[in-house]
Formats: structure tokens, C-alpha cells, sequence
């Protein structure tokens, strides 16, 4: 089966594609037959919406071990103690990684290294959208910016090498990481004048009120890294994939619209929105059924799908080579690089 790379690009809009993925695709459940005894998953943003949802059908396949990863240890062990509840006979533990920050990125990397003796899944799907723009004052970017792309990115660096070493042997580790159809609306990004592409969008100039373009961007940045990726990671030690859920309803990640818009997207939600049972379905399909045909690809409609069809031009492919460049000195202080061509040698 044909990977994202391989796939030619969408001949249709995104309207088309919306419809189509929301209304004309049936969600497509895991198989309760898959048995994850003795398995090990860590989800991020794991407190609320999708990534409760997910977790509570992963420990309905029989789940040993699941690491809620959050921010905030009272929500964290609210969303643990009503897990365990469900499920008593499995191991669920609270881990505290606060997204913005890089030295809580790295430490929850270390812990999950240092406290876990196998690793088997991993899923990325913490997210924000802000409305107004705001730096993170650790780095100095912009927040959709830091969470959505850098600070997501930079665990999914770190976990591959852990993936890889504590997963069973011959069988490769899973690493799925959220992302969004709105991806495809996203333009080329582009560095302005003597500035790098992150730079560029780090710039308050840039930053639209309703956060849409901001949004979509962090998230064409993720399928641009991942187009890189497949140079350095092998589907036979880490099986690697972005995955959109749809749009759901009855998650937090709108959290921030205004009272004024609250009415409408609410009315939206329910003509076009998907359940978080199915939503979060599609996060098991691309962390449990789908095979090495995934690795570095883009996930919607619960299978293989295209990138933005930049991607499939040559400016869009030296774009691509421009941000991981830019992306590797960002996190050159832990050696980043280095860990990615390990990967690379270590399947070589």
C-alpha cells in the first residue's frame, strides 16, 4: 500500500474533502479481538476529550499499563481514579509534562526512559488554539507555535530512541502523532526577508485574531517534518504516523472561542461533528491497525492519505528541507540531530 509520499495529491478542495471525511466515511472501530495484555501506552492530553476517550478503548483491549500524560496532576489523577474504576485490573499512572516548556519535555522523556522497562505506544494529541497571541516566555514563541509543532516534535524525537530499545524485540514501537485535515489549507510557509521560517511565524504581524491560519500552519509543519523523517527512521524499528481525528465534538480544544461564536459552533457541531467514541477510533486504527504502509504518512478517513500538495512540488520539498534544518538548531541543545542520525545508522 502506497504511503503519503507516494499518493498524488488532492485534485479536489478542502470543502470536498470535508464533506467527504465527515459524512461520507464510515468510522471504522478497532477489532475487539486485538489484545493488548502486557502492552505499555503513554498518551499526552490524556485528561479530557480524545485522549480520555482513547485511552479508555486502548484499556478495553485489555491494556497493562497506561501513562496519562498531562500538565496538571489534579486533572491527571481525576482522569486516572475514573480509568481505574473502569478498569481495576490495569496499571494506570499519572506522568506531569507541561507542553510549552522544552525542560518539561525533556524531563518527562527522562522519566519515561528511567521509570519504564518497555515502551510499546505512544500517542502525541496534546494541542491548544489561542485566539489572542501569546509567547511562551521559556522560548519566546509564540504558543500555538511551541506546542502544536516545536514542543511536539521534540518529544517525538526523544520517545524513538526509547520506542525502539523497549519495545519487544522484532516488533517496532508506535509513535502517532495528531494532526488535522485544516492541515491541507495551510499556504506554503515562506520565510520573510532575512528571517527563518519559524521566525516568520513567531511574528505578531503574522498572527491572525481567529487563530485558524496559526492553527493549520503548527499543523502542515508537523506533515512537512514528517516527510523528512522517513530519511532517518525505519518502519522496522518505529512505526511513525500523523493521524487526523475529524472534527469532534465534545472536546476542549475550542476551549478559548469567544461567547459570541459559542452559539454557532455549537449549532455546527451538531449537523457536522463526529462522536469522541468514533473521533478517538482513529487514533487506535493508527496506533494499533495500520502497518509499516503508515510509517511518516498522514492519516484521515481511517487510511493513507496525502499531504498538503505543496509537499509534492519542489518548493515545497526544499520548504520541507529549509524547517527541518531550522527545526534541528532549534533543539540543538539536546543534540537532537544526533539522535535522529542514530536512528538512521542504527538501521543502516
Amino acid at each position: 500500500m502506497a504511503t503519503s509520499k507516494d499518493l498524488p495529491p488532492f485534485d479536489v478542495g478542502f470543502g470536498s474533502i470535508f464533506v467527504q471525511n465527515q459524512f461520507r466515511t464510515k468510522p471504522q472501530h478497532p477489532p475487539s479481538t486485538i489484545d493488548l495484555t502486557g502492552k505499555v501506552a503513554l498518551i499526552t492530553g490524556a485528561n479530557t476529550g480524545l485522549g480520555y476517550e482513547a485511552s479508555k478503548q486502548m484499556l478495553a483491549l485489555r491494556l497493562s499499563h497506561l501513562i496519562i500524560a498531562v500538565r496538571n496532576q489534579a486533572k491527571g489523577d481525576a482522569a486516572a481514579s475514573k480509568l481505574r474504576a473502569l478498569h481495576p485490573k490495569a496499571k494506570i499512572e499519572v506522568m506531569i509534562v507541561d507542553m510549552s516548556k522544552y525542560s518539561s519535555v525533556q524531563e518527562f522523556a527522562q522519566r519515561v526512559d528511567n521509570q519504564l522497562p518497555r515502551l510499546d505506544i505512544a500517542i502525541l494529541n496534546a494541542g491548544v488554539i489561542k485566539l489572542k497571541y501569546t509567547t511562551e516566555p521559556s522560548t519566546g514563541h509564540e504558543q500555538i507555535l511551541q506546542v502544536n509543532y516545536l514542543s511536539t516534535i521534540f518529544l517525538a524525537i526523544l520517545l524513538l530512541p526509547i520506542l525502539k530499545r523497549k519495545s519487544p524485540p522484532g516488533t517496532p514501537g508506535r509513535l502517532t502523532i495528531v494532526n488535522a485535515a485544516l492541515a491541507l489549507t495551510a499556504p506554503l510557509p515562506k520565510a520573510v526577508g532575512h528571517k527563518s521560517i519559524i521566525a516568520t511565524l513567531d511574528d505578531p504581524k503574522n498572527f491572525t485574531p481567529n487563530a485558524d491560519k496559526n492553527y493549520n500552519m503548527s499543523k502542515v509543519l508537523a506533515q512537512m517534518f514528517a516527510y523528512k523523517l522517513s530519511e532517518y527512521v525505519s518502519a522496522d524499528d518505529v512505526i511513525v504516523n500523523l493521524v487526523c481525528p475529524g472534527y469532534v465534538k465534545g472536546t476542549e480544544l475550542s476551549r478559548d472561542v469567544s461567547i459570541i461564536l459559542r452559539p454557532m459552533l455549537a449549532l455546527f457541531s451538531a449537523i457536522a461533528a463526529r462522536t469522541v467514541r468514533d473521533g478517538a477510533s482513529t487514533y487506535l486504527d493508527a496506533a494499533l491497525v495500520k502497518g509499516k504502509e503508515s510509517h511518516c504518512s498522514f492519516l484521515m478517513s481511517w487510511k493513507v492519505s496525502p499531504f498538503n500538495s505543496f509537499l509534492y512540488t519542489p518548493e515545497g520539498k526544499d520548504a520541507a528541507d529549509q524547517l527541518f534544518d531550522e527545526t534541528m538548531k532549534e533543539l540543538e541543545f539536546a543534540n537532537v540531530r544526533g539522535i535522529l542520525e542514530s536512528m538512521r545508522s542504527a538501521t543502516a
